[in-house]
């Protein structure tokens, strides 16, 4: 079977791609999924944090509002707790593309539009293939309108795209008032790429200290329901290359963002789960689901599932939810 694809201009062997994890926190962890088949690596991510802490306008981003809501300080961990300083980070981009033979992508997660954008170029000069830029932001000000939270995230685009040359992937959540216009703003502004989605790790509350406190509850397959409605959405309509990531745990998981236009399919928690070699695993399945099928390329599958293909168009949209609930019949 053929399963080459290509994500951001990058021919995969495949399209099965670790997402960022801390799978990718050393070299020879990257070697074992590597060696599992993984047609390339998005690299745990470099916070902007880690980079510049005096920055007058990221200290307004991380504390405005915050008075009223003290744990709001504790969701992001003290600079001390951080895996890799960002020496240590571009040191190891450096040599993982040194020893490996796939494409290595280099992460990258922040809000402003400051100096710590001059390591986009650093990971650049160290050998990164592309730029994931995830922008994790949860606005707390009410005063700020959905515009402006949009704005932010053109604004980060643009300062990355005019620092690098290398193609620059935009890791989004699902919590905008019209994805399809963020899409297509974030496309037009030359985003290579669309990752969806990110996962907001919610902070929990411990009844016996008191204390805010992070909770990390890996995906499950349920979770891959709203990438695939918006890969489905968005394929043929924006240039970028989509990524489908959230939720992805088997090869039946892979196989549905394929059909639905994902270029490639990002795992986490699976990996998280059960090791490097459950890549194997998922591309034996895939072969095996499609020579019973009758598939021979991923290229003839991608997007086959895709709004703009099916019959019934609406139903990744409200026009198909009336039908959804009269499907169901409660077991009497």
């Amino acid at each position: 079977m053929d399963l080459t694809t290509t994500y951001l201009g990058l021919k995969l062997k495949n399209p099965i791609v670790p997402s960022a994890s801390p799978l990718s926190n050393s070299l020879d962890s990257m070697r074992r999924l590597e060696d599992a088949g993984a047609s390339a690596i998005v690299m745990y991510s470099l916070f902007e944090e880690q980079i510049v802490h005096e920055s007058a306008e990221l200290n307004h981003y991380l504390s405005y509002g915050t008075e009223s809501f003290a744990e709001a300080l504790s969701y992001f961990p003290q600079p001390k707790d951080y895996n890799l300083g960002p020496e240590e980070y571009i040191e190891l981009l450096h040599n993982a593309k040194r020893a490996l033979g796939i494409p290595v992508i280099a992460s990258l997660n922040g809000i402003s539009t400051g100096g710590w954008i001059s390591y986009t170029k650093k990971m650049e000069e160290a050998g990164a293939d592309a730029l994931e830029l995830n922008v994790y932001y949860i606005p707390t000000d009410p005063k700020l309108t959905g515009t402006d939270v949009e704005n932010r995230y053109v604004d980060v685009l643009e300062a990355v795209k005019k620092n690098v040359h290398i193609p620059v992937a935009m890791k989004l959540n699902p919590f905008f008032s019209s994805m399809a216009n963020i899409a297509h703003r974030l496309d037009a502004a030359g985003a290579n790429g669309l990752v969806l989605f990110n996962r907001f790790y919610q902070p929990d509350i411990d009844l016996e200290t008191l204390e805010v406190v992070p909770n990390v509850i890996l995906s499950t397959p349920q979770a891959l329901r709203i990438p695939l409605r918006w890969i489905a959405i968005l394929h043929g309509r924006v240039r970028a290359s989509l990524a489908a990531t959230s939720g992805i745990h088997t090869a039946t998981d892979a196989l549905k963002m394929l059909m639905a236009g994902a270029d490639v399919t990002m795992l986490c928690s699976a990996l998280l789960k059960h090791g490097p070699q459950h890549i194997k695993t998922v591309l034996n399945e895939m072969n095996q689901w499609m020579l019973e099928h009758e598939y021979v390329s991923v290229q003839q599958m991608k997007g086959s599932m895709s709004q703009k293909s099916i019959a019934d168009p609406s139903a990744f949209e409200r026009a198909n939810y009336m039908k959804a609930l009269q499907s169901f019949r409660l077991l009497s």
